[in-house]
């Protein structure tokens, strides 16, 4: 499948991640924009991506076999939430479902740290979106350590290799949705620290933003490095060829739209979706249908 004259697999292969043993975060340029060079020519191939994209969920929604989950991970301002509005413009919301994880509630915490994330799995035929996820525990709470005193975990089992033991659980998990035909596709949105602080300080003179901002942000830019540490550790050990990751390049959004766009594009075509076929029974009954309704 091609798009605007390019493999649609061709644009965001150099982003995607399948064994993490070797990878490494200063490898890959938060400013890349591969073979575009300009806002105009991606937005063109973009919507024809969306064109694509909508006709290829319209085949999976009547399938009812595969569901696809969307997993995005980024620091704040990285462009989660625009990324998701354009390039799931085009998708039948019925078809789509998009849920935010923010600090867990005490019911949550009252459970294993994957039960909130499995109770909002998309149904078979759909599309899921996790604005965060799972991955939040080997995150935030890698980087905030006090933080898994709130999980109630018993003492003995908070051990030193705790994070190894999420990333083993993390792995299982996504193989056991694999199994069961819950596609998995993992976004870090990758911006720099340059494009981040411009970001910021766009929210705070356009007061039509200024609600996007907090100051919570700022607390956590102060991790910047350790959160960096902790993507790459992520990435590292979950990385696999049946739940990879992208490290969408995110300073320049257009292209950031770009790839992400074809990624799931090339994830829906490789599932071969197709109508559902009808038999001769069905056949016969529609015929019927239209006699009665010419009659």
């Amino acid at each position: 499948m091609k798009l605007d004259g390019k493999k649609i697999d061709d644009i965001a292969r150099d982003y995607r991640v399948t064994k993490g043993s070797k990878f490494r975060l200063k490898d890959f340029d938060p400013g890349d924009t591969g073979s575009f060079k300009s806002d105009e020519h991606a937005q063109a191939a973009l919507a024809k991506g969306v064109k694509l994209m909508s006709d290829l969920q319209k085949k999976l929604y009547a399938q009812d076999q595969w569901s696809l989950l969307l997993i995005f991970q980024a620091m704040d301002a990285a462009g989660k939430d625009g990324t998701i509005s354009h390039v799931m413009s085009g998708i039948n919301p019925q078809g789509c479902q998009v849920t935010s994880f923010k600090a867990p509630s005490s019911l949550e915490l009252n459970h294993d740290f994957l039960w909130r994330s499995t109770v909002a799995l998309p149904e078979r035929g759909r599309i899921g979106i996790f604005n965060r996820s799972y991955y939040e525990e080997v995150l935030v709470v890698r980087v905030h350590p006090e933080l898994i005193k709130a999980e109630k975990i018993p003492e003995p089992l908070v051990s030193k290799h705790i994070w190894e033991e999420r990333f083993e659980d993390i792995n299982a998990y996504e193989r056991h949705l694999t199994r069961n035909g819950v596609v998995v596709r993992k976004f870090f949105l990758h911006v720099s620290k340059k494009e981040q602080k411009k970001r910021f300080l766009a929210r705070l003179d356009d007061t039509s933003r200024n609600w996007k901002f907090s100051a919570a942000d700022l607390k956590e830019r102060a991790h910047w490095d350790d959160y960096q540490n902790a993507y790459e550790e992520m990435i590292c050990n979950t990385a696999s060829h049946h739940a990879p990751w992208y490290v969408v390049p995110a300073d320049n959004k257009w292209f950031t739209h770009l790839v992400v766009a074809t990624a799931i594009i090339e994830t829906l075509d490789s599932l071969d979706l197709k109508f559902p076929k009808i038999i001769a029974e069905q056949r016969q009954a529609l015929d019927e249908a239209r006699k009665i309704l010419e009659g």
